[in-house]
């Protein structure tokens, strides 16, 4: 269907309201164009986009659509008692389309639990699980801009869909017009019951399994730490979190306290983004914080600085910080002797291999995922099946961080926890975060991870996107690189290719729009496309025995790919 003719459906439906139909009109071409040349559509964390008229943007009809496509599938599973949790971040609007589906789910005779206040994500993976509902719903855009709102889906295990169920979801939603909606009355439905608020009984339950994942009691905690939840959902738990765990001298960033969709204080309320720790830097050289920590809006994802070597706070990367848990969990489980066998960290196809080698040297297996934390979550609630593996850490590039399983996705708020505590116990010891990175790189080599954005917008920008990654699948590799690539993972494909004995092995991972070159030296590039933003994704990752080799070996490989995507 071309946009014009969704633009007019939209215009002559009557199941659109008149407000919404006089906004469509009064959009120009250009904005007609970009708000309905498709439906929004399921990436790797479910819909999200701009605000705003039209069938590709998040909405009031976009939301009821995609929950009443979520209703449809829950009546296929055939479940007798059918509930779904449903949470909200501090964006514009996130509170109203909580509302929408609930009045949808109500309309579809399902039992609905809607926080009474926002909070974060993990919050609402624990909740699903807590409150045995067949489903879970979190409205928010974790760090995209202040325009963006979307909608995530979890299922029963408190883990996102995974793509073979979202595939199903997302047909149950094309299948709908507008006049399928079956909608309730909020209100009405609170009132008896079928909407019921929840929070309290959650989030005591949720802050004491946090407490139980501390791993040593004897640490400094009169520590100095600085934390700004970004005007996110981060700053309630957080505190009361490391406050009952008497974490004494917390310093809140007070600009940046309150829930606020516009995020006035910052360019991206991102916590992978130095700029984003501006104010909290500059409270930390107030006080001369030992830690500094920031939280995302949706409270799922955790930055981290310290003092580097030379008395200057830096932003650690995700892959930095990732390596010092790792390092930080399996060195205070060995000092307890309770490693158990078959122990296992988790991590996906574009996160550092540091953690691997370190993992591996506490005879601790690593497993690789595709991008996004679902996957993760997908393998704890299959190893908790089968105690084939047991589950101790897993994490992402983008500062997304896992311990323990009572929840299944990324959780900022115990992570803030553990870095507080990892912080105070080498602080104890007579060393820092800083000086025990730098123990590792010196251990298990320099590795250099490093993430270039193109941001490419709209259908132009969706269309090159496309032609850049047909270009690193197509094209041999090999004749920009010198020969040096030896391996070829295609996760679309589900094939790797071995140069060196050239023949091809099947990639036991889900298909993805994926490529991954891994040179002969362990080097390795990575090509994808975002599944929740307009932007190609290209990860660097590259290791010497100096980081100023690594930086060398970094640019050339930088250099070429930005070659092969400037002829596209």
């Amino acid at each position: 269907m071309e946009y014009k003719e969704r633009y007019r459906e939209w215009l002559k439906n009557k199941y659109i309201d008149k407000e919404t139909k006089k906004e469509i009109l009064e959009l120009t071409d250009d904005e007609v164009k970009e708000a309905f040349y498709s439906d929004l559509e399921f990436g790797t964390g479910g819909i999200r986009g701009i605000m705003g008229v039209g069938t590709n943007r998040v909405n009031k009809y976009t939301i009821a659509k995609a929950t009443q496509g979520l209703a449809d599938f829950i009546k296929s599973k055939g479940i007798k008692y059918p509930s779904v949790a449903i949470c909200y971040d501090c964006r514009d609007n996130s509170r109203y389309f909580s509302e929408v589906a609930a009045a949808v789910l109500a309309g579809n005779n399902i039992k609905t639990y809607i926080f009474k206040e926002l909070r974060p994500t993990p919050m609402l993976s624990y909740a699903v699980r807590y409150l045995e509902a067949t489903a879970g719903i979190i409205i928010t855009a974790s760090h995209n801009p202040p325009e963006y709102n979307g909608y995530k889906v979890y299922w029963d295990y408190g883990c996102q869909m995974v793509p073979e169920m979202s595939e199903k979801l997302t047909g149950e939603i094309d299948k709908l017009e507008f006049k399928d909606i079956k909608y309730s009355n909020f209100e009405k439905e609170v009132e008896n019951e079928n909407i019921i608020e929840v929070l309290e009984i959650i989030e005591d339950s949720f802050i004491e399994k946090s407490k139980t994942l501390s791993l040593n009691d004897d640490v400094d905690k009169s520590i100095k730490i600085v934390y700004t939840p970004l005007h996110g959902t981060g700053l309630v738990p957080i505190k009361r979190l490391l406050e009952e765990m008497d974490y004494e001298n917390l310093h809140i960033v007070e600009e940046q306290m309150k829930p606020d969709g516009s995020f006035p204080t910052v360019e991206s309320p991102n916590p992978e983004d130095e700029k984003s720790f501006e104010l909290a830097i500059k409270k930390a050289e107030e006080l001369d914080a030992d830690i500094i920590l920031s939280t995302d809006p949706d409270g799922d994802r955790l930055g981290v600085a310290c003092k580097n070597t030379n008395g200057k706070y830096k932003l650690l990367t995700g892959n930095e910080t990732g390596a010092l848990f790792i390092y930080y969990i399996l060195e205070s489980l060995k000092a307890k002797n309770i490693i158990k066998e078959n122990s296992l960290v988790i991590k996906t196809i574009v996160t550092s291999e540091l953690g691997r080698v370190i993992a591996e040297n506490y005879g601790v297996d690593c497993e690789d995922t595709l991008t996004g934390f679902k996957f993760i979550g997908e393998k704890i609630e299959e190893y908790s099946k089968t105690d084939d593996k047991n589950y101790i850490f897993g994490y992402e590039e983008s500062a997304g961080y896992l311990i323990g399983e009572y929840v299944r996705d990324k959780d900022a708020v115990t992570s803030a926890l553990i870095a507080a505590e990892m912080a105070g116990y080498f602080k104890k010891m007579g060393s820092s975060l800083a000086e025990e990175l730098e123990k590792l790189y010196k251990k298990y080599g320099y590795y250099l991870d490093e993430l270039q954005n193109i941001k490419l917008e709209g259908i132009e920008g969706k269309e090159k996107i496309e032609k850049i990654i047909d270009t690193f699948r197509n094209e041999n590799m090999n004749d920009y690189f010198d020969g040096k690539i030896i391996i070829k993972n295609d996760y679309q494909e589900k094939i790797s290719t071995n140069f060196k004995d050239n023949n091809k092995y099947p990639i036991q991972l889900p298909e993805s729009n994926v490529l991954k070159y891994i040179f002969e030296d362990g080097s390795s590039f990575v090509v994808r496309p975002s599944g929740t933003e307009p932007k190609l994704k290209i990860y660097y990752s590259v290791v010497d025995n100096s980081l100023e080799k690594s930086k060398e070996k970094y640019k050339k490989i930088y250099e070429k790919v930005n070659e092969i995507i400037d002829k596209v």
